[in-house]
């Protein structure tokens, strides 16, 4: 079956970690804002207010490179403008090609910025999120708790020290921090998604609570549905999961892992080696090169004593990747 792993947990921290807006409802009307502010720049490519816009719904939906460009243009064309500097510091504390001399000159920048606007709590936030790339977790907290002085209600600032309590191991707190950023933002997707994952990884039933949230703030989230039907699949509650599965599958008949994890639960839970099959077939129709799929294929042809099919099950996997060992042993028992 394929599972949450703490790799997912951590690609997901980090767009929660460098989400930029104290919402995080991203709707068509944003898209419309964006694209209209595209048709403005194009009159007025030099505009800095506009640039400025832009790179911010640009970083809204984590377009970090996009929101650089804009970001540094703006502050090249008006370096005084605390706003255009704020886009351009954040968009290069933020990018997926940061460098420990980007994320130094940032911090300049919000320090900067501070010393100007000393009641402005997002940017307290943004610099304690320097100081966590840095691994100095002592002065994010200092800086977290700023903000929080300001304003003990904001959200981002119990994002990122959900954050740093995960990246120093303590799971616990790192969930209070997540459930306090939830309980003053309910609308906060993200954040429901996260606990669903770190719920997961406890094989927590909480889990499937936090995703059907998730789900009901984005029904077409893949991400959610297949939250929920992973998170029954691990309490055993197969008939349930199987049910979230057809539903993912409704909103992305493409989702080819739905398919998969339903023949897992056919083959190992439920003794139906027919509808497993079926399963992983349909899966691998999708992922040709899916090599978990023709492995489990292969072990359910066996178990029938349909050797050749599942010779060449095995044999398939070993193609597509020749280091998967588990398929070599199967496939030397049928020769």
């Amino acid at each position: 079956m394929y599972k949450f792993t703490l790799f997912t947990l951590l690609i997901l921290s980090n767009l929660i970690l460098f989400s930029c807006g104290e919402k995080s409802n991203k709707s068509n009307t944003t898209q419309a804002k964006k694209e209209n502010l595209d048709s403005l720049l194009k009159l007025d490519p030099n505009n800095v207010d506009l640039l400025i816009k832009r790179g911010n719904k640009y970083l809204e939906t984590y377009r970090f490179y996009d929101a650089l460009t804009d970001g540094a243009k703006a502050y090249r064309l008006d370096s005084n403008n605390l706003e255009a500097r704020f886009l351009y510091a954040n968009a290069l504390n933020n990018r997926a090609e940061r460098t420990q001399v980007d994320i130094e000159n940032a911090k300049q920048h919000f320090l900067y910025l501070i010393k100007r606007q000393p009641g402005n709590k997002k940017i307290y936030v943004s610099l304690a999120s320097s100081y966590t790339q840095q691994g100095d977790y002592e002065k994010s907290f200092q800086f977290i708790n700023e903000a929080l002085r300001i304003d003990k209600k904001y959200r981002d600032a119990y994002i990122l020290k959900g954050t740093n309590y995960l990246s120093l191991g303590n799971r616990k707190l790192a969930k209070s921090s997540y459930e306090t950023a939830v309980q003053q933002d309910t609308k906060f997707f993200e954040g429901y998604l996260y606990l669903g994952y770190l719920y997961s990884e406890d094989n927590d039933p909480l889990a499937v609570e936090y995703f059907r949230t998730a789900v009901t703030l984005r029904p077409k989230s893949t991400d959610a549905w297949y939250g929920v039907a992973y998170s029954l699949q691990q309490q055993h509650k197969f008939d349930e999961s199987l049910k979230a599965y057809r539903e993912l599958l409704q909103v992305d008949p493409k989702f080819y892992l739905a398919l998969f994890n339903q023949g897992y639960i056919k083959q190992f839970e439920q003794n139906q080696v027919d509808s497993a099959i079926f399963y992983y077939t349909s899966a691998i129709d999708l992922q040709p090169k899916f090599v978990k799929g023709w492995h489990n294929l292969g072990l359910c042809y066996a178990s029938l004593g349909r050797k050749p099919e599942a010779l060449n099950a095995f044999v398939t996997a070993l193609k597509h990747n020749p280091k998967y060992e588990i398929s070599r042993i199967e496939a030397n028992k049928l020769k």
